[in-house]
């Protein structure tokens, strides 16, 4: 294979999980965020009916992540991540064709389970593809494709209540639109191919992280995922309900996906400055203030400052976590990642589900938010106390700080 034919084949594959991201993840679970209050408008769901289902979306994502933990083959992975595929295709047109409860519950589930095919196995499969072939394995463009698809779903479900289109069209069109995005990301992702005989890739021994450093991440982990889907849930429901802000909430929502696009590269090189620790500091006490200023104010500008710190930062949060596990076990993160993903996906199936219940009660999210603000605060005190007490963590930042002084 020429360098050139190389290099083309290198972005057709950086974009298959682009085209992954935007139909799992954009469309199969962000479109119910915009969509989400058009339901409640034009349907029986209440608050709580809401909150339950995105709690159901992500017991999916969760099951998925432990599934991509367990299974080793690659070939098997390569399977589960077209089957993910054509599952976000099926769970987004089968949320038009009923309003039954326990039927919208069913499918969200199946939708989160189709997210984790372009989250994890996606992430997998491409740096599977570009360690055979020689290339980088950066995966900035890849998670890029989150914050596009949220862009995506939320300018979609705008276009389309300026056209009046009721809800279980609008299901429909993102049907529609998935089928299409299915085939790129179906066909530009190659199949996994058995290496060359012979042909060794030497990889970093192994960094098992002391007690005290699982015992206070996981719990920090869990305050990030708590805040992370209170927003990504519920941030335009609560805007559309403020007087001042109505019609605003999709475009809210679209700040917050054009924030989260670059927010992985921008995230790395602050790593490099003050290390994977410090910066996951840093950026969760930004996400504290992007949380809470709704709560504060109906300001349209402070709104929007709202998604452009939200949105900034909960994908980088993210990424260090899952870069930290490759330092941590470079042949095998999944070690760890599924450690990681159990402790982030309980919050995110706790949370919304506690949210939707207080908002019914008291008729507002202000509740809501103040508590999501004061987990991600408690994550970010538990990560200070770690960067101090611990071997571990102290050596990934130098690992982190070594980068920047190595380029």
């Amino acid at each position: 294979m020429s360098k050139a034919t190389l290099r083309v084949q290198r972005y057709k594959v950086l974009l298959a999980g682009v085209f992954s991201q935007l139909l799992c993840i954009g469309i199969a679970r962000f479109a119910y965020t915009p969509l989400l209050p058009v339901m409640q408008q034009q349907t029986w769901m209440g608050d709580a009916d809401g909150g339950w289902l995105a709690a159901l979306n992500y017991a999916g994502y969760m099951l998925g992540a432990v599934l991509a933990a367990l299974i080793h083959s690659i070939y098997i992975k390569d399977t589960l991540y077209r089957i993910g595929l054509v599952l976000a295709v099926l769970t987004t047109v089968g949320m038009a064709l009923t309003d039954s409860f326990w039927l919208w519950a069913g499918l969200r589930f199946f939708a989160g389970l189709s997210s984790s095919a372009a989250m994890l196995l996606a992430s997998g499969l491409i740096l599977h593809w570009l360690m055979q072939h020689q290339q980088r394995g950066e995966l900035g463009i890849h998670f890029a494709g989150l914050g596009l698809g949220i862009v995506l779903a939320a300018v979609a479900v705008e276009f389309m209540l300026s056209r009046a289109l009721d809800w279980q069209t609008q299901w429909w069109v993102f049907g529609l639109l998935g089928a299409v995005l299915l085939i790129p990301a179906w066909r530009w992702l190659p199949r996994p191919v058995k290496p060359i005989a012979g042909a060794r890739t030497e990889l970093p021994a192994a960094i098992p992280p002391s007690r005290t450093f699982m015992r206070l991440m996981l719990p920090a982990y869990f305050c990030a995922g708590y805040g992370y889907v209170i927003n990504a849930t519920f941030i335009v429901t609560i805007v559309e309900r403020e007087p001042l802000l109505a019609g605003m909430g999709n475009w809210t929502f679209a700040v917050v996906g054009l924030s989260a696009a670059p927010a992985v590269m921008l995230w790395d090189l602050i790593a490099r400055r003050v290390g994977y620790l410090g910066a996951l500091i840093i950026a969760m006490s930004i996400q504290v203030v992007g949380i809470v200023l709704p709560a504060i104010t109906a300001n349209l500008a402070v709104v929007m400052l709202s998604a452009v710190l939200y949105g900034g930062t909960f994908l980088g949060c993210v990424s260090l976590v899952l870069t930290m596990a490759g330092k941590l076990y470079p042949a095998s993160p999944a070690r760890i990642m599924g450690q990681m993903t159990l402790a982030y996906g309980a919050a995110q199936i706790f949370a919304p589900a506690l949210t939707g219940v207080l908002a019914e009660a008291s008729g507002h999210y202000t509740v809501g938010l103040w508590l999501a603000g004061g987990f991600v605060l408690l994550g970010a005190v538990l990560l200070a106390y770690l960067r101090q007490v611990d071997h571990t963590a102290q050596r990934l930042d130098a690992e982190a700080k070594a980068l920047s002084v190595a380029r």
